[in-house]
């Protein structure tokens, strides 16, 4: 009897907790987050963001109101000890009846690896302190999309804070501007305090086009605002480039520029992947917006075209992880090519879900395709610890009130290791031979 009673208590256990994960009530957008404004002189740096720029260099960027402000960076080991200084180039741009603030970005460098400087930017202002990359694995990245700028991005970005990570990746639409440029602004001053300390790697999103047929072409906030090491890896565009960190090999790619295999993305895709050295950089990452992989309602479809195009020569190349955004939910798949499971094919992440206006997109097609394995529409972020050459630990924090909670991880073994490389070593070849 006592055996019956406890068997009851247990399935009852079981039942109760089933019904609460599956009445977990997801939350709701907040609503715009206001940073309060503090008048501060016209030559007075804000909105500093730092970005790889290189081997061993950095690149700082900051605006000022003060079209004289000198572009110079001073920099050094110690606090107020500024043994270096830098001078770099300037921009602006006007759109409509906005007109930015000089944009400053100038690149510092060499830097000691793993190492903390203090920095100072136009000569006045506070003083900044960024820490750099190892020189070699661990490493550990910081992933978040869709950022915005609500209640939940700022939540999203306290976790981010708590989080020991090296560099920040993020696959498309930051501010979230949408035309009205004063919040590129404020996006600015938003992210300032991680974007300054930790280098922030970024890819445009749909939210970054912010095109005016006739009157204004494509991305010309977020170009002027947020330059990346593009001319650094060979390409002639911002919207895609490559960059080295550690033992990592990572390709931003433009979802909103040409992608078939006459445009220059591509060629610049299979020049960028002719250069990549497995035994320097074991892993292989790529981000882009649109995901190809999404077993969410919302966008399906979208990534289509890029998959077709570029799919076959990310998979002969032996991709290990392709990270995504668009979709405000998270999935991840299983190692997946041509959607069908593949021992050599990439794992496909979804990370939509930084906490952008929109909300989140909570409607799944069902049944779960066989590719999926974890998928949940809740705001949070990503992190990925890059061990050593043949592993590496995924997990995703849910934003849960207002608490970063683990919600899903897994261990990656690398393609390397698993001698996918090596059997497909005369497939890329091919593949980048082909005119």
């Amino acid at each position: 009897m006592e055996l019956k009673l406890l068997l009851i208590t247990v399935l009852m256990m079981v039942s109760l907790s089933a019904t609460a994960a599956a009445d977990y009530i997801r939350p709701q957008p907040r609503k715009t987050f206001h940073l309060p404004w503090h008048s501060k002189p016209s030559s007075y740096p804000q909105q500093v963001h730092i970005s790889l720029a290189g081997e061993q260099h950095m690149r700082v960027t900051w605006i000022t109101d003060d079209n004289s402000a000198p572009s110079i960076v001073e920099y050094g080991t110690s606090p107020g000890r500024y043994d270096s200084v830098a001078e770099g180039e300037t921009t602006s741009y006007s759109y409509l009846l906005y007109s930015s603030g000089k944009i400053h970005h100038t690149v510092i460098g060499p830097l000691e690896h793993n190492s903390v400087y203090y920095y100072r930017c136009g000569g006045q202002g506070p003083q900044f302190q960024l820490r750099t990359p190892p020189a070699q694995l661990p490493i550990t990245f910081a992933v978040a999309g869709d950022l915005g700028q609500t209640g939940w991005t700022k939540s999203t970005l306290d976790h981010i804070d708590q989080c020991k990570y090296n560099v920040h990746l993020l696959p498309g639409d930051l501010s979230y501007a949408d035309y009205i440029q004063h919040r590129w602004d404020s996006f600015g001053r938003l992210v300032q305090p991680l974007a300054s300390a930790r280098p922030w790697m970024v890819t445009q999103g749909n939210h970054e086009v912010e095109s005016i047929p006739l009157l204004k072409d494509g991305f010309l906030s977020y170009n002027s605002r947020w330059k990346m090491p593009f001319e650094e890896s060979g390409s002639n565009s911002n919207l895609y480039y490559s960059f080295e960190v550690a033992g990592v090999h990572i390709i931003m790619l433009g979802s909103y520029a040409d992608y078939d295999e006459y445009s220059e993305q591509y060629g610049w895709l299979k020049e960028d992947l002719s250069k990549v050295d497995r035994e320097r950089t074991p892993w292989l990452i790529v981000l882009f917006h649109v995901p190809w992989y999404n077993s969410n309602t919302a966008h399906q479809g979208e990534g289509a075209d890029m998959m077709a195009s570029m799919e076959p020569l990310l998979y002969a190349a032996s991709a290990d992880l392709v990270l995504a955004g668009h979709v405000h939910a998270y999935e991840r798949s299983k190692r997946v090519y041509n959607k069908r499971l593949d021992p050599c094919g990439s794992v496909h992440i979804t990370i939509g879900d930084g906490g952008n206006k929109e909300g989140l997109a909570p409607k799944y097609i069902n049944p779960q395709p066989i590719w999926s394995e974890f998928r949940e529409a809740s705001f949070g972020h990503g992190e990925l610890q890059i061990v050593n050459s043949t592993h590496a630990f995924w997990s995703w924090h849910r934003n849960d009130d207002d608490e970063p909670v683990k919600s899903d991880d897994i261990w990656i073994t690398s393609l390397t290791s698993s001698g996918c490389v090596d059997q497909k070593r005369n497939e890329l070849r091919n593949k980048l031979m082909t005119p």
